[in-house]
């Protein structure tokens, strides 16, 4: 029974492997390219972002003791995300993104946001790790506890 159930399968796949034609180069290039958009939630929320990069400026002024600064965060997106539950208490969002720097690079971006949040569970609290830039392994090694 087995074996006539493997024949009939390899029978039906090279039939349907011969009735694919081969298509040409042509035929690809009709086809419009179309990027996946996802939802990245909170990720790209301009009062997130504008925290960081205030949040960063005092960083890498009295921390790190820079000249350097935030041009830019591009490329957000969600990566994980946890609601609140009855043994979670606090809702959270892991996000990535790219961070342009004044010096010319792009460094890797990992954040996450938790609400509710603070005196009385009003607010939200974000923290941020940018490659690179974590001398002190604050958020592990490659900010590996914001992934």
């Amino acid at each position: 029974m087995t074996c006539k159930l493997a024949a009939m399968l390899l029978t039906s796949l090279s039939l349907a492997a011969g009735a694919v034609g081969h298509a040409g180069a042509a035929d690809f290039a009709e086809v419009p390219v179309v990027k996946p958009t996802y939802d990245i939630g909170a990720c790209g929320d301009p009062s997130v972002l504008g925290f960081i990069t205030r949040r960063f400026d005092y960083k890498a002024a009295n921390y790190l003791h820079a000249n350097i600064a935030i041009s830019e965060i591009r490329d957000m997106g969600l990566t994980r995300y946890e609601p609140r539950d009855y043994t979670h208490l606090v809702e959270r969002e892991y996000c990535y993104g790219t961070a342009v720097t004044t010096d010319g690079l792009r460094r890797s971006m990992w954040y996450v946001i938790e609400r509710p949040w603070g005196f009385a569970g009003v607010g939200s609290n974000v923290e941020f790790c940018i490659g690179g830039l974590d001398p002190w392994y604050v958020y592990g090694a490659h900010c590996a506890s914001l992934r």
